[in-house]
């Protein structure tokens, strides 16, 4: 017999004490309590013979590995979770980073645009007052040639008219004949 089946009988026996304070004849087939407790060795008898108590403690550890078998998979699926959540946050950080300064990088360019935009304004500006100037000049120039040419058109014609009350015929030969002399001397 092994130590657990005896401290089992032995078990048994102090809890049978009580049975053993009943009255007549403890061993006998006519008292009922010794009836229960044979029948309940007996029960014991065929427990221990079939290894129950071996099955049990087989299967409360089959049950005890399984549950620490899960348990150290939901520890490894939390630390690869915890893992994966810190992988997403640092890239959340990287991404966040690298939106900031495409936002600043956007900014600078959109300043440089205005920048340069203002100063294309500004060149464009002073073509288009040189170009009014030009225009202001070339207006100017042309209405005093035609004040000038009207002049001299009326001042020809006063002249002309002067002249032709002033002048006789002789005058009128002599100056003919002057004009031919002028342009005989200038080509030859």
């Amino acid at each position: 017999m092994t130590m657990k089946t005896l401290a089992s009988v032995l078990a048994l026996g102090v809890m049978a004490t009580p049975a053993m304070a009943a009255k007549g004849p403890f061993v006998s087939l006519a008292n009922t309590d010794f009836i229960v407790l044979i029948a309940f060795i007996l029960f014991i008898g065929v427990l221990f013979y079939f290894k129950v108590p071996g099955m049990l403690s087989k299967m409360l550890d089959d049950r005890s590995t399984g549950i620490q078998s899960e348990l150290d998979e939901a520890r490894s699926l939390r630390d690869e979770a915890q893992a994966l959540l810190a992988s997403y946050e640092r890239k959340h950080r990287e991404v966040q980073e690298q939106a900031d300064k495409i936002v600043a990088q956007a900014k600078i360019d959109a300043e440089a645009a205005a920048d340069q935009a203002r100063e294309d304004l500004a060149r464009s500006i002073e073509r288009r007052m040189a170009a009014a100037e030009d225009q202001i000049a070339s207006a100017q120039a042309a209405a005093i040639k035609e004040v000038r040419d009207t002049a001299v058109t009326v001042a020809i014609a006063a002249a002309r008219d002067v002249i032709a009350k002033q002048m006789t015929a002789a005058d009128a030969n002599k100056l003919v004949d002057d004009a031919i002399s002028q342009v005989d001397a200038k080509l030859h």
